[in-house]
């Protein structure tokens, strides 16, 4: 079934259909705060000069049921520069979903449009919740494709806020809660709860982003304000969540200076744990687990229903919500190679890496034999023993 499909430059646009996109958004359950257009707007400014933005609308019969707004840029994939299409708002938003509610038949279309517009040779979508996704969109669009990788880039622990969470949770965290706030308690610090608006935020992100940038995510400038485009971004995306009263904060103060927090977005009976980080002084207070009870302690007191760590890293995780989570949110990272020549060739790429990759695994694993005198046995005893736990 064919729609209208148009373009616009800009989400900004005088002509583009704000209300529209929002009862679109508000519509499908997928959608997230990241999508919401103040937070898009805020990411469109922080657009680097080399990457374009084209924004595909799609009605169908009068209604919005398509806003995809994409970035096309460089990149590198081994020895070849290549172009890329992603939706807006990578790398800095966690889960914003497809906002599509497409008639049947649609998605070929789409597809085909997108490729007519920008050329490219890999269209990648960044953590897409499996359970949620449009599977007929996503699906008609793998078929469409030269080479299609479905690739899972984190499990996101998540906790149900339900009344026993007004009890002492069990085991090893209870000591280590209790530890915290007696240190807490100890020094005189106090933990705030802040629901901030247009006029507050700016201070206080001021203060959090002071925070960051003394821990170790601003030494390894990794952090969300670290840059001048990241802070400008960060700083007009939260101002914008927080005149629709969607931004939460949970602080840890000492006579008015802020020594540890958590960042939160909120909608839907969900908070999304942002960010977080502490002054590196202040390490053995062991705040976080503070504050993330404090989120579920809100979330009580307002009639909450998640909280969500929002993303964590794949392997090794440390976020503390581990200790407390009731499900497991999978996110991946979809990749759908056109049939343009360069397409073709990281396609296969890398169907042949994923063939070769466990043999190369496992020639790595086998121990090499080495011809050792009896001193350099003796020095180095341990050598094995290590290789192996490795």
């Amino acid at each position: 079934m064919q729609m209208d499909l148009n373009w616009y430059p800009s989400l900004r646009a005088a002509d583009f259909p704000a209300d529209a996109y929002e009862q679109l958004r508000q519509r499908l359950p997928a959608s997230t705060p990241f999508n919401h257009l103040g937070w898009l707007h805020a990411a469109e400014a922080a657009l680097p000069t080399e990457q374009q933005l084209q924004v595909l609308v799609g009605h169908h019969q009068g209604r919005l049921c398509l806003c995809l707004p994409l970035i096309r840029g460089r990149e590198r994939y081994g020895p070849l520069t290549v172009q890329v299409v992603r939706h807006l708002g990578y790398p800095m938003s966690d889960r914003i979903a497809l906002l599509a509610d497409l008639p049947t038949g649609a998605a070929k279309q789409v597809l085909r449009e997108i490729r007519r517009h920008l050329p490219h040779a890999v269209l990648q979508l960044n953590e897409v919740v499996d359970a949620l996704a449009p599977r007929p969109v996503l699906g008609a669009w793998a078929r469409r494709s030269s080479t299609h990788e479905q690739r899972l880039s984190c499990r996101v622990p998540v906790h149900s806020i339900v009344e026993q969470d007004r009890q002492e949770i069990s085991g090893d965290p209870r000591y280590k809660l209790r530890r915290a706030r007696k240190r807490i308690a100890a020094c005189g610090a106090q933990v705030r709860r802040v629901i901030p608006d247009a006029k507050s935020i700016t201070t206080l992100l001021d203060a959090v982003a002071d925070v960051e940038e003394q821990s170790w995510k601003g030494n390894d400038e990794v952090g969300i304000f670290c840059g001048p485009s990241r802070r400008q971004w960060m700083y007009q995306a939260f101002t914008a969540l927080a005149a629709q009263g969607l931004v939460r904060m949970v602080l840890l103060e000492l006579n008015g200076r802020c020594l540890s927090y958590r960042l939160g977005v909120f909608e839907r009976g969900r908070i999304y744990d942002y960010n977080l980080a502490f002054v590196p002084a202040y390490a053995d207070l062991g705040s976080g687990r503070v504050l993330l009870e404090e989120w579920i302690h809100w979330g009580l007191d307002d009639g909450w229903d998640w909280v969500d760590a929002s993303r964590v890293s794949l392997e090794n995780s440390s976020h503390q919500l581990h200790e407390r989570m009731s499900d497991l949110c999978e996110q991946h990272r979809l990749s759908y190679y056109s049939w343009r020549p360069s397409g073709i060739a990281l396609g296969l790429g890398l169907r042949l890496w994923q063939r070769f990759k466990p043999q190369l695994q496992r020639l790595r694993q086998t121990p090499t034999a080495t011809i050792a005198t009896p001193l350099a046995k003796q020095e180095n005893g341990d050598a094995l023993t290590g290789h192996s736990q490795r």
